[in-house]
Protein backbone atom coordinates (compact mmCIF):
# COMPACT_ATOMS: atom_id res chain seq x y z
CA UNK A 1 0.00 0.00 0.00
CA UNK A 2 1.33 3.28 -0.53
CA UNK A 3 1.86 6.32 1.70
CA UNK A 4 -1.19 8.20 0.35
CA UNK A 5 -3.26 5.60 2.04
CA UNK A 6 -1.59 6.56 5.15
CA UNK A 7 -2.05 10.18 4.82
CA UNK A 8 -5.31 10.60 6.55
CA UNK A 9 -4.39 8.58 9.85
CA UNK A 10 -5.08 9.05 13.62
CA UNK A 11 -1.32 10.79 14.23
CA UNK A 12 -2.10 13.06 11.91
CA UNK A 13 -5.65 14.14 12.94
CA UNK A 14 -6.16 16.50 15.56
CA UNK A 15 -6.04 14.21 18.88
CA UNK A 16 -7.97 17.40 21.21
CA UNK A 17 -9.49 19.85 18.90
CA UNK A 18 -8.74 23.68 19.79
CA UNK A 19 -5.94 23.24 22.17
CA UNK A 20 -3.05 24.94 22.01
CA UNK A 21 0.67 24.25 24.15
CA UNK A 22 -1.17 20.64 25.02
CA UNK A 23 0.26 19.19 28.16
CA UNK A 24 -0.28 15.49 28.98
CA UNK A 25 0.72 13.75 32.02
CA UNK A 26 -0.08 10.27 33.40
CA UNK A 27 0.52 9.18 37.37
CA UNK A 28 -0.21 6.04 38.20
CA UNK A 29 -3.24 5.09 36.38
CA UNK A 30 -4.71 8.67 35.73
CA UNK A 31 -3.65 10.35 32.63
CA UNK A 32 -4.21 14.40 32.75
CA UNK A 33 -4.30 16.91 30.15
CA UNK A 34 -4.48 20.80 30.03
CA UNK A 35 -3.78 23.53 27.36
CA UNK A 36 -4.59 26.94 26.03
CA UNK A 37 -7.96 27.73 25.04
CA UNK A 38 -8.75 30.13 22.37
CA UNK A 39 -10.64 32.77 24.42
CA UNK A 40 -7.12 32.94 26.69
CA UNK A 41 -9.11 33.25 29.92
CA UNK A 42 -9.15 30.39 32.36
CA UNK A 43 -7.58 27.00 33.05
CA UNK A 44 -8.88 24.07 32.17
CA UNK A 45 -8.32 19.97 33.30
CA UNK A 46 -9.30 16.97 31.84
CA UNK A 47 -8.55 13.33 33.58
CA UNK A 48 -8.91 9.92 32.41
CA UNK A 49 -8.03 6.43 32.55
CA UNK A 50 -6.35 6.39 29.59
CA UNK A 51 -4.99 8.57 27.14
CA UNK A 52 -7.35 7.52 24.76
CA UNK A 53 -10.05 8.70 27.40
CA UNK A 54 -9.08 12.16 27.20
CA UNK A 55 -10.34 12.85 23.96
CA UNK A 56 -13.94 12.69 25.42
CA UNK A 57 -13.22 13.61 29.32
CA UNK A 58 -14.97 16.33 30.49
CA UNK A 59 -13.09 19.44 31.10
CA UNK A 60 -13.40 21.37 34.32
CA UNK A 61 -12.46 25.35 35.08
CA UNK A 62 -10.03 25.22 37.89
CA UNK A 63 -9.40 28.94 37.76
CA UNK A 64 -10.79 32.13 36.06
CA UNK A 65 -8.73 34.99 34.98
CA UNK A 66 -9.70 37.92 36.94
CA UNK A 67 -11.44 40.85 35.93
CA UNK A 68 -8.30 43.51 35.79
CA UNK A 69 -4.79 43.65 37.18
CA UNK A 70 -2.25 40.92 37.10
CA UNK A 71 -3.51 37.20 35.74
CA UNK A 72 -6.58 39.28 33.67
CA UNK A 73 -4.83 38.63 29.87
CA UNK A 74 -3.02 36.09 28.08
CA UNK A 75 -3.56 33.13 30.21
CA UNK A 76 -1.36 30.77 28.24
CA UNK A 77 0.63 27.46 28.54
CA UNK A 78 -0.75 25.78 31.38
CA UNK A 79 1.58 22.85 32.79
CA UNK A 80 0.63 20.52 35.97
CA UNK A 81 3.34 19.12 38.06
CA UNK A 82 4.26 17.24 40.85
CA UNK A 83 6.76 19.11 43.00
CA UNK A 84 8.08 19.16 46.31
CA UNK A 85 5.80 17.39 47.37
CA UNK A 86 2.52 19.39 45.78
CA UNK A 87 0.26 19.84 42.95
CA UNK A 88 1.52 23.23 41.02
CA UNK A 89 0.03 24.46 38.10
CA UNK A 90 2.43 26.63 36.24
CA UNK A 91 1.10 29.21 33.58
CA UNK A 92 1.63 32.70 31.98
CA UNK A 93 -0.76 35.98 32.01
CA UNK A 94 -0.89 39.50 31.74
CA UNK A 95 -2.63 42.31 32.37
CA UNK A 96 -5.73 43.88 30.94
CA UNK A 97 -4.28 47.29 31.31
CA UNK A 98 -1.18 46.01 29.05
CA UNK A 99 -2.05 42.63 27.82
CA UNK A 100 1.82 42.04 26.66
CA UNK A 101 3.17 42.68 30.48
CA UNK A 102 3.18 38.64 30.63
CA UNK A 103 4.45 36.90 33.00
CA UNK A 104 4.70 33.31 34.58
CA UNK A 105 2.46 32.81 37.58
CA UNK A 106 1.72 29.56 39.70
CA UNK A 107 -1.19 27.93 41.54
CA UNK A 108 -1.08 25.34 44.49
CA UNK A 109 -3.71 22.50 44.57
CA UNK A 110 -4.58 22.12 48.63
CA UNK A 111 -5.31 18.49 48.27
CA UNK A 112 -4.31 14.91 46.56
CA UNK A 113 -6.66 15.57 43.91
CA UNK A 114 -6.30 17.83 41.11
CA UNK A 115 -9.21 18.01 39.56
CA UNK A 116 -11.29 17.55 42.68
CA UNK A 117 -9.80 19.91 45.23
CA UNK A 118 -9.15 23.63 45.26
CA UNK A 119 -6.59 25.37 43.95
CA UNK A 120 -5.27 28.75 45.18
CA UNK A 121 -3.00 31.25 43.55
CA UNK A 122 0.68 31.60 44.76
CA UNK A 123 1.64 33.79 42.66
CA UNK A 124 4.14 34.96 40.36
CA UNK A 125 7.25 33.25 40.16
CA UNK A 126 10.28 34.58 42.59
CA UNK A 127 13.70 35.38 41.26
CA UNK A 128 17.15 34.63 42.60
CA UNK A 129 18.57 37.83 40.67
CA UNK A 130 17.64 40.99 39.37
CA UNK A 131 16.63 40.01 35.47
CA UNK A 132 14.48 37.02 35.62
CA UNK A 133 11.34 37.93 35.19
CA UNK A 134 11.75 41.25 34.78
CA UNK A 135 10.58 40.73 31.08
CA UNK A 136 7.92 39.67 28.98
CA UNK A 137 8.39 35.56 30.47
CA UNK A 138 6.47 32.62 30.07
CA UNK A 139 6.08 28.88 28.89
CA UNK A 140 8.17 27.90 32.56
CA UNK A 141 8.15 24.45 33.11
CA UNK A 142 9.77 22.35 35.59
CA UNK A 143 11.05 19.08 36.29
CA UNK A 144 13.35 16.91 38.53
CA UNK A 145 16.62 15.65 37.93
CA UNK A 146 19.15 13.75 39.88
CA UNK A 147 17.71 15.37 43.17
CA UNK A 148 17.35 18.63 42.01
CA UNK A 149 14.86 20.28 40.76
CA UNK A 150 15.06 22.82 37.69
CA UNK A 151 12.81 25.10 35.52
CA UNK A 152 12.93 26.68 32.21
CA UNK A 153 11.28 29.93 30.75
CA UNK A 154 11.56 31.59 28.22
CA UNK A 155 11.82 35.47 28.40
CA UNK A 156 12.93 38.53 26.24
CA UNK A 157 15.77 40.58 25.84
CA UNK A 158 16.66 43.52 24.32
CA UNK A 159 15.10 46.82 22.79
CA UNK A 160 12.08 47.42 20.12
CA UNK A 161 11.33 43.68 18.32
CA UNK A 162 12.95 42.20 21.91
CA UNK A 163 14.89 38.57 21.71
CA UNK A 164 13.41 35.80 23.02
CA UNK A 165 16.00 33.37 24.71
CA UNK A 166 15.73 30.39 26.85
CA UNK A 167 16.99 30.52 30.68
CA UNK A 168 17.67 27.58 33.08
CA UNK A 169 17.58 28.03 37.31
CA UNK A 170 17.43 25.59 40.30
CA UNK A 171 14.42 25.87 42.40
CA UNK A 172 14.38 25.85 46.08
CA UNK A 173 10.94 25.43 46.44
CA UNK A 174 7.70 25.55 44.42
CA UNK A 175 7.92 28.98 43.46
CA UNK A 176 11.34 30.24 43.94
CA UNK A 177 14.32 30.20 42.53
CA UNK A 178 17.83 28.58 44.47
CA UNK A 179 20.25 30.17 41.70
CA UNK A 180 20.59 32.72 39.54
CA UNK A 181 19.43 32.31 35.57
CA UNK A 182 21.55 30.67 33.23
CA UNK A 183 21.04 31.73 29.52
CA UNK A 184 20.28 28.53 27.86
CA UNK A 185 19.37 28.95 24.55
CA UNK A 186 19.16 31.98 22.07
CA UNK A 187 17.44 32.06 18.40
CA UNK A 188 20.98 31.90 16.09
CA UNK A 189 19.81 30.22 13.46
CA UNK A 190 17.73 31.59 10.57
CA UNK A 191 14.62 28.97 11.22
CA UNK A 192 14.53 30.54 14.62
CA UNK A 193 14.00 34.28 13.45
CA UNK A 194 10.86 33.62 11.41
CA UNK A 195 9.34 37.04 11.80
CA UNK A 196 10.31 37.29 15.18
CA UNK A 197 13.15 35.56 16.88
CA UNK A 198 12.13 33.32 19.41
CA UNK A 199 12.80 30.33 21.38
CA UNK A 200 10.03 29.31 23.97
CA UNK A 201 7.82 26.37 24.66
CA UNK A 202 10.35 24.09 26.61
CA UNK A 203 10.07 20.32 27.61
CA UNK A 204 11.66 17.85 29.36
CA UNK A 205 12.77 14.10 28.42
CA UNK A 206 15.76 11.92 29.79
CA UNK A 207 16.37 8.27 28.72
CA UNK A 208 18.97 7.73 31.37
CA UNK A 209 22.07 8.43 29.57
CA UNK A 210 21.34 12.38 28.51
CA UNK A 211 18.34 14.94 29.59
CA UNK A 212 17.26 16.49 26.45
CA UNK A 213 14.73 19.79 26.25
CA UNK A 214 12.89 20.38 23.16
CA UNK A 215 11.86 23.67 22.47
CA UNK A 216 9.70 26.05 20.07
CA UNK A 217 10.65 28.58 17.36
CA UNK A 218 9.63 31.78 14.88
CA UNK A 219 6.79 33.20 15.28
CA UNK A 220 3.55 31.39 15.39
CA UNK A 221 2.63 31.00 11.67
CA UNK A 222 3.72 27.85 9.81
CA UNK A 223 7.27 28.50 10.30
CA UNK A 224 6.95 27.71 13.41
CA UNK A 225 9.15 24.69 14.26
CA UNK A 226 11.20 22.89 17.15
CA UNK A 227 14.35 22.81 18.03
CA UNK A 228 16.35 20.13 20.74
CA UNK A 229 18.86 20.98 23.25
CA UNK A 230 20.66 18.01 25.06
CA UNK A 231 23.49 17.11 27.88
CA UNK A 232 24.75 13.89 29.68
CA UNK A 233 22.56 13.02 32.52
CA UNK A 234 25.69 13.10 34.92
CA UNK A 235 26.85 16.71 33.61
CA UNK A 236 26.34 20.34 35.74
CA UNK A 237 23.09 21.48 33.94
CA UNK A 238 23.69 24.83 35.01
CA UNK A 239 27.05 24.77 32.83
CA UNK A 240 26.53 26.46 29.68
CA UNK A 241 29.52 24.27 28.33
CA UNK A 242 27.40 20.77 29.19
CA UNK A 243 24.37 21.73 26.84
CA UNK A 244 24.55 20.97 23.30
CA UNK A 245 22.07 22.51 20.15
CA UNK A 246 21.12 20.66 17.03
CA UNK A 247 21.67 23.65 14.68
CA UNK A 248 18.24 22.27 12.22
CA UNK A 249 14.87 21.95 13.52
CA UNK A 250 13.51 18.41 14.89
CA UNK A 251 9.98 19.13 13.83
CA UNK A 252 8.69 21.58 11.04
CA UNK A 253 5.56 22.32 8.98
CA UNK A 254 5.07 19.19 5.95
CA UNK A 255 2.33 20.12 3.73
CA UNK A 256 2.05 16.96 2.29
CA UNK A 257 0.82 15.15 5.79
CA UNK A 258 -1.51 18.08 6.36
CA UNK A 259 0.82 20.11 9.53
CA UNK A 260 1.72 23.25 9.95
CA UNK A 261 3.45 24.79 12.39
CA UNK A 262 3.87 22.23 14.53
CA UNK A 263 5.27 23.50 18.30
CA UNK A 264 4.65 23.92 22.02
CA UNK A 265 5.53 20.25 22.95
CA UNK A 266 5.33 17.81 26.25
CA UNK A 267 6.61 14.81 26.19
CA UNK A 268 4.92 11.52 28.16
CA UNK A 269 5.61 7.76 28.18
CA UNK A 270 2.22 5.10 28.06
CA UNK A 271 1.90 2.43 30.29
CA UNK A 272 4.11 0.22 27.66
CA UNK A 273 7.47 2.26 28.32
CA UNK A 274 6.66 4.23 24.50
CA UNK A 275 7.57 7.69 24.66
CA UNK A 276 5.50 10.30 22.75
CA UNK A 277 4.79 13.95 22.59
CA UNK A 278 2.09 15.72 22.38
CA UNK A 279 1.86 19.14 19.89
CA UNK A 280 0.08 21.60 18.65
CA UNK A 281 -0.29 22.44 15.06
CA UNK A 282 -3.14 23.71 12.56
CA UNK A 283 -4.15 21.74 9.09
CA UNK A 284 -3.80 24.74 7.10
CA UNK A 285 -1.23 27.62 6.26
CA UNK A 286 -3.39 30.49 5.08
CA UNK A 287 -4.21 32.29 8.18
CA UNK A 288 -5.95 35.52 8.45
CA UNK A 289 -4.90 38.27 11.03
CA UNK A 290 -3.06 37.72 13.48
CA UNK A 291 -1.55 33.55 14.14
CA UNK A 292 -1.56 34.39 17.44
CA UNK A 293 -5.25 34.79 17.62
CA UNK A 294 -6.16 31.84 15.36
CA UNK A 295 -8.24 29.43 17.23
CA UNK A 296 -7.57 26.12 14.81
CA UNK A 297 -4.22 25.33 16.79
CA UNK A 298 -4.73 21.67 17.66
CA UNK A 299 -3.61 19.08 20.27
CA UNK A 300 -1.73 16.09 17.67
CA UNK A 301 0.20 13.12 18.74
CA UNK A 302 3.53 11.59 17.85
CA UNK A 303 5.19 8.47 19.04
CA UNK A 304 9.12 9.64 19.78
CA UNK A 305 11.45 6.92 19.35
CA UNK A 306 15.36 7.49 20.98
CA UNK A 307 18.17 6.56 19.22
CA UNK A 308 21.14 8.66 19.64
CA UNK A 309 18.57 11.57 20.07
CA UNK A 310 15.04 11.52 19.94
CA UNK A 311 13.24 11.24 16.41
CA UNK A 312 10.01 13.36 15.51
CA UNK A 313 9.24 12.73 12.19
CA UNK A 314 6.04 12.16 10.15
CA UNK A 315 7.63 9.69 7.87
CA UNK A 316 8.21 7.46 11.10
CA UNK A 317 4.56 7.81 11.63
CA UNK A 318 3.77 6.55 8.99
CA UNK A 319 5.88 3.62 9.07
CA UNK A 320 4.78 2.83 12.90
CA UNK A 321 1.44 3.02 11.68
CA UNK A 322 1.74 -0.02 8.55
CA UNK A 323 4.10 -2.10 11.62
CA UNK A 324 0.96 -1.90 13.66
CA UNK A 325 -1.55 -2.64 10.93
CA UNK A 326 0.70 -5.51 10.26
Amino acid sequence: MNRDNYRETAWNQPFIANRADPFILREGNTWYFMASVPEYDRIVLRTAHSLEGLRAAEEKVLWRAHEHGVMSKHIWAPELHRVFGKWMIYFAAGEKEDIWNIRPFALECLGPDPMEDAWVERGMMQAADPFSFTDFSLDLTVFEHNGKTYCVWAEKVSVGRKISNLYIAEMVDEVTLKTPQMLLSTPSYAWERHEFWVNEGPSFLTDGKRVFLSYSASDTSAAYCMGLLWADAGADLMDIASWHKLNHPVLCTDAQFGLYGPGHNTFFTDEQGEVFTSYHARPYDEIIGDPLYDPNRHCYLMRVPIRELPVFDYENQVKVLKEDKA
